[in-house]
């Protein structure tokens, strides 16, 4: 029998969203949905998660730390070096409003934020620690410090390599400076090959981990809250997403400056929602954290009973990591490129400031908050915590996964917290979906051309995705998001090795002009005038 193409596939899961459910068939509209993707998501996954000869290391987690690796060395420990520059610029101590550019450094970092702080880091770390065990947080902490610096290099190309329009507005982001920057470098040719590759990667991404896992998940904490098995949501995830899809929609049609405008005023209050409430929770349980924390780093290095051991503890926390933060794919430089600067080294310092907010804060308070919490079931007499093999994770009571996880650890402290977390999924999942929108449709403007009738039969498209996520199961949808972003990756991280040299030329020269006293805070100029 034919193989059905991933092309084929997903236009077959989008008519079955309004064909099949008019025809008679026995399937529910969410089975009928998730049975059509299975077709295609399989081949696509075993190929991204495919291991190394000899290894249960999945290639593409060694491919995006090596590179963290290798950025982080070259870059001289970026991350720390310029870790209070890069606040000092998203405060704006150094903007210029004249500069070209549409949106400011902190609504840039909003923006992106927005992209990345999600369900990735409510379910996704969920999904790690359940798999992965206790360690897997401790090899999520580092990937995310290592990704600091990834993100000031893609970032930095990014606006470097933008395209600047007559009417002020840009685009930006990997399409770009594959093209251009690997032209400068004699490879053109690749360049144009590698940037079509990756805004077609770019645009699945955009569909699978910016709307069909953030819808999925939000519907599954509404049926949480709501009565579980017998919510009147229960079966009926298109209905959530097809309100979703409407909200969506109104917010995006207004372009980058709508989508910045709403991130700078989401971003704080959803981070505080939701930071707050985590505190609260691992405060309560105090005398808890001693423990966990010491879990954390013996598990890194034992497995504490997990499944793969150290092995599976460090494929769960750097897969996680990568799909939380972003850092190697590319895609949040489509965002930032968009900001105020003639300097692009300035955006690439507020860039690092992503992966340390988004995995080293707020994942690992999801972590600690679903082990100090306890939901995870632990054996005091052997020292291990409980695997259950045919789930193939760590026994739970009433055995949830992802999100429900996390929700079930906030009910150990106060019964109604999973209210609190309800409303903290929805603003997560509805910020990134707002951001992936604008990496999709850069990347669907640099494939067919720029105009308002393209940008609309995108913008339609990715709307009618949030119904079909919200319709699939949790699986489907983690496997289909993981594997197209990090298909984003291979092309990117080719492409930033090359281009790294630029990036060093731009950081140099201009931590050599701040020094020197050229280049001065614009409060401080204003003062002095």
């Amino acid at each position: 029998m034919k193989r059905i193409g991933l092309f084929d596939g997903i236009l077959l899961a989008f008519a079955t969203l309004f064909v099949l459910p008019t025809t008679a068939h026995a399937q529910s509209i969410d089975e009928t949905i998730n049975s059509a993707f299975a077709l295609v998501t399989g081949p696509l996954v075993s190929f991204i998660f495919s291991p190394l000869p000899g290894t249960s290391f999945p290639w593409i987690v060694i491919w995006l730390f090596v590179a963290a690796v290798v950025f982080t060395l070259y870059f001289g420990f970026i991350q720390l070096r310029a870790f209070g520059l890069a606040v000092s610029l998203a405060k704006g101590d150094y903007a210029r409003p004249g500069d070209t550019g549409e949106v400011s450094h902190f609504q840039a970092l909003s923006t992106a934020l927005s992209g990345t702080v999600g369900l990735g880091n409510i379910a996704g770390v969920a999904v790690a620690v359940s798999i992965g065990g206790p360690g897997a947080t401790f090899w999520m902490i580092l990937a995310g410090f290592l990704g600091m610096a990834t993100k000031f290099t893609e970032c930095t190309l990014g606006v470097k390599y933008r395209n600047e329009y007559p009417d002020g507005t840009v685009s930006g982001g990997p399409m770009y400076y594959l093209s251009k920057g690997l032209a400068e470098r004699g490879f053109a040719s690749a360049g144009r090959i590698m940037a079509v590759i990756f805004a077609c990667g770019c645009v699945l991404g955009a569909l699978g981990a910016g709307n069909m896992f953030q819808a999925n998940q939000v519907h599954a904490q509404l049926v949480n809250v709501t009565g579980g098995a017998e919510s009147f949501l229960s079966g009926q995830g298109w209905l959530t997403g097809l309100i979703m899809a409407t909200v969506v929609f109104a917010v995006i049609v207004g372009g980058i400056k709508s989508i910045a405008k709403f991130a700078e005023k989401i971003v704080p209050l959803m981070a505080a929602i939701y930071l707050g409430a985590g505190f609260i929770i691992i405060g309560m349980h105090a005398d808890q954290l001693g423990t966990a924390v010491s879990h954390i780093i013996e598990g890194a290095f034992t497995g504490l009973g997990v499944a793969g051991g150290v092995t599976g503890a460090l494929i769960q926390g750097i897969r996680r990591a990568a799909f939380s933060n972003e850092a190697g794919l590319g895609s949040a430089s489509i965002a930032h490129s968009a900001v105020r600067t003639k300097e692009p080294v300035t955006e690439g310092f507020v860039a690092l400031l992503e992966p340390f907010i988004d995995t080293v804060v707020i994942c690992t308070t999801t972590a600690l908050l679903i082990l100090v919490t306890g939901v995870l079931q632990f054996d005091a007499q052997t020292g291990l915590y409980v695997w259950n093999a045919e789930l193939g994770r760590i026994a739970t009571e009433g055995n949830l996964t992802g999100v429900e996880l996390t929700s079930a650890a906030f009910a150990k402290g106060i019964s109604w917290f999973p209210y609190v977390l309800a409303v903290a999924v929805i603003l997560f999942a509805f910020s990134t979906m707002i951001s992936w929108s604008y990496y999709g449709l850069k990347a669907w403007t640099y494939l067919f051309g720029e105009g308002r009738a393209k940008e609309l039969t995108f913008n339609t498209m990715y709307c009618a995705f949030v119904v079909v996520g919200a319709a699939m199961n949790l699986s489907a949808v983690i496997d289909f998001a993981d594997a197209a972003i990090f298909a984003m990756a291979l092309i990117n991280i080719t492409g930033l090795y090359i281009l790294m040299p630029v990036v060093k030329r731009e950081m140099n020269s201009y931590l050599a002009r701040l020094k020197s006293g050229e280049i001065q805070k614009t409060k401080y100029l204003t003062r002095r005038a």
